[in-house]
């Protein structure tokens, strides 16, 4: 069997924050890839605003290195599970895995969730002990959590047999050795290891034409771009070539044009071949998981199978007073182009017309899968309004379920008696506990996804915090009836519209938390605070001081109110109750009742009343 010595194929895979993209960057600049005068940012494969803002890698990215005679193909993967679809897809195109791992933190119910991915492809991996300089780093201690993950997980005994590398990709160093002091300067045992233990694709490339799409991305000029890689043959600019379509049909195409990847390039070139990951131009509806095949003998690969949605929301288009105030794009059109665009590019992504104008349902993978949708939105200029989000049901041998996810938490010991208690009334089930050394202690649970919405809030202020919580989806089980959880309290809602006073606001504050600043321009039926209570109230925030020609010495001086909390748009989602929307738009996010008159408020809400004793 001839192999391509020339070539590997690997991916980097971790969980969230454990230094992926930061080696890749080193990787890149201890290469002989990028010529001395090339400039290299930090985390430069995260080109995306949001991805650096945040410091998580969103889509995955595909670089290349040249390390002596030798190409090596890298694909920086998401850690965190919203993105899992992509890490599944990006299994199919290497042939093993760098598994990063931090020294301090150890193996994290990401690491589980994409290591049980590139096992069950049989990829080689190789781990590499991430950050051994952090204080109260255990090198030792978390290569036998990871020995006893890829146990648990059922690798084989080759997989088990993994060669360790301990870096510090911040400071550029690594080494075999889990000694600090024996930290080097150089990524050459990391590259030393990837050349002698990741094989080398088969060269088959005198056979019948077989890539593979497993990423797409878009472009105004040539359309939709297929990424993937060549498992056999030959492709070259100007091929008539056939696309193995999912629903079995075919369709005939020509390549109009081939790009390759190298350093921070996507190059043009006139031919891929087997073992080569490259990206493909020249057919408009080419989707993740189809062939394209030689025209006389079209063979389809196995399809990949696409993590299907768990959480949705309604998309609206924004009928606020304040409509079209800051936004360029505000018209149900616009919103419904730009939404079915991003289809072109995230697969995981679903968008389903309504009954009702201007209204669209969107289901993703998370919370935070459709958040980053909603603020890549509002930065290009939409304006938009999303509902509550809420999970999706699935039938599962004739069963209704509802999804559930693996809940992990990390805590100082003080606060874990109130996270059991908060996690049991949200029905999560403890799987296990263990305390660390270091006063710390570690809680897994089994909760289903809707009692997780709204958690993240209500657990950082319990563990004031200190608390480190991941979650991954684990699995559809029977739907719990008889409850529904959502928000505890009430809001405080604006009875009218104009500008939030500090006067009236200091007559407010002791019903509950305001939520706005005083000078704010609030609409009647706008959300300016939570309420201490469980019931809403309608409360006039733009009352002013009367004014007559009598002043106490100082009496304005003492016009202070205390600080609002300002909501994040994460925050502002996870707040949203049945009745209410999150207005979106470039400058502002607001919170409002969907229903913005008090007086038919009050009718629809005695309506429900009404219809629910029925």
């Amino acid at each position: 069997m001839k192999l391509r010595d020339d070539i590997r194929n690997i991916a980097i895979i971790a969980h969230v924050d454990h230094g992926k993209t930061t080696l890749v960057n080193e990787m890149l600049k201890q290469s002989d890839t990028l010529d001395e005068h090339t400039q290299i940012e930090d985390r430069v494969l995260d080109s995306n605003a949001i991805e650096r803002e945040r410091g998580i890698t969103i889509l995955s990215k595909n670089t290349a290195v040249r390390y002596g005679d030798k190409q090596i193909n890298i694909l920086d993967t998401p850690g965190h599970a919203d993105f899992g679809g992509e890490v599944e897809r990006i299994m199919r195109l290497v042939d093993g895995v760098l598994l990063v791992v931090d020294a301090f933190e150890g193996t994290m119910p990401q690491t589980r969730f994409v290591l049980k991915k590139a096992l069950d492809q049989h990829l080689t991996p190789i781990v590499v002990i991430n950050k051994v300089d952090r204080p109260g780093a255990r090198p030792e201690e978390v290569v036998d959590e990871v020995l006893d993950l890829f146990i648990e997980l059922g690798a084989d005994e080759d997989q088990l047999d993994f060669p360790v590398v301990y870096a510090s990709a911040m400071n550029g160093t690594s080494s075999y050795d889990s000694d600090l002091s024996a930290q080097e300067h150089t990524m050459k045992p990391i590259f030393d290891t990837i050349v002698e233990k990741i094989p080398a694709p088969i060269d088959n490339s005198d056979e019948p034409l077989q890539f593979q799409v497993a990423m797409l991305d878009y472009n105004d000029f040539v359309g939709r771009v297929g990424i993937g890689r060549v498992f056999r043959g030959k492709i070259k600019v100007g091929d008539n070539v056939t696309v193995m379509k999912l629903d079995g049909s075919q369709k005939n195409f020509r390549v109009t044009k081939l790009f390759g990847f190298f350093g921070l390039k996507r190059l043009e070139i006139d031919e891929a071949k087997a073992g080569d990951l490259c990206a493909v131009s020249g057919m408009e509806d080419i989707n993740v998981g189809e062939t394209v095949a030689a025209t006389g003998t079209p063979e389809a690969l196995p399809i990949l199978r696409i993590d299907e949605p768990t959480l949705q929301m309604t998309f609206r288009t924004n009928d606020s007073p304040f409509a079209g105030q800051d936004g360029k794009f505000v018209t149900s059109r616009q919103l419904e182009d730009r939404l079915k665009s991003e289809l072109h590019t995230d697969v995981s992504l679903r968008v389903e017309d309504t009954d009702l104008p201007g209204a669209w349902v969107v289901s993703g993978r998370g919370e935070l899968h459709l958040s980053i949708l909603i603020e890549t939105l509002r930065r290009e200029g939409y304006e938009l309004q999303v509902s509550r989000p809420e999970v999706i049901y699935r039938e599962v041998d004739g069963v209704m379920g509802e999804p559930f996810e693996e809940v992990q938490i990390d805590t100082p010991e003080e606060y874990t008696g109130g996270v059991i208690d908060s996690l049991s009334q949200r029905k999560g089930e403890m799987q296990n506990m263990e305390s660390t050394d270091n006063g710390q202690t570690r809680l897994t649970f089994l909760a289903p996804s809707r009692g997780l919405i709204g958690y993240s809030t209500e657990f950082m202020s319990m563990t004031r915090g200190y608390g480190i919580m991941n979650h991954t989806f684990e699995k559809y089980a029977p739907v719990i009836k008889n409850w529904h959880p959502g928000r505890q309290k009430g809001t405080l809602v604006s009875m009218n519209s104009g500008k939030a006073t500090t006067y009236a606001m200091m007559g407010i504050e002791s019903r509950g938390t305001l939520l706005i600043d005083p000078g704010t321009d609030v609409y009647e039926g706008m959300i300016v605070g939570e309420n201490s209570r469980e019931n809403d109230i309608t409360v006039n925030i733009t009352k002013g001081k009367n004014l007559t020609n009598v002043r106490a010495a100082g009496s304005d001086d003492m016009a202070r109110i205390k600080t609002p909390t300002h909501l994040s748009l994460e925050e502002s989602l996870e707040f949203l109750d049945d009745d209410e929307y999150c207005e979106v738009t470039p400058e502002n996010v607001r919170l409002r009742k969907q229903i913005l008159d008090s007086n038919m408020r009050e009718k629809e809400a005695k309506r429900r009343k009404t219809a629910s004793k029925k």
